[in-house]
């Protein structure tokens, strides 16, 4: 179980779109960060790469999944069900 040094709301988080990476500022100076990849795996720790801060970020994993694609079905396959 890990300690956090706070939960924050993504709302109150900076996005970068170019490193698709969200930001929150960090005490020592430095900024927690977590990736949009992450938060599609349904990760929700976000850390600070200069110290050992790390904060939950309080988010809806729904607005983060990848979409799967369904397999495409067949005339033939529906005809035979």
């Amino acid at each position: 179980m890990s300690v956090y040094h706070d939960e924050i709301e993504i709302e109150d988080m900076e996005y970068d779109e170019e490193t698709e990476i969200y930001h929150y500022p960090c005490p020592c100076g430095d900024r927690f960060e977590i990736s949009k990849e992450e938060l599609e795996c349904g990760e929700e720790t976000a850390k600070c790469p200069s110290c050992s801060l790390i904060i939950r970020v309080i988010y809806d994993k729904d607005n983060f999944m990848v979409g799967e694609q369904a397999p495409a079905v067949k005339k033939a396959d529906v005809a035979l069900a």
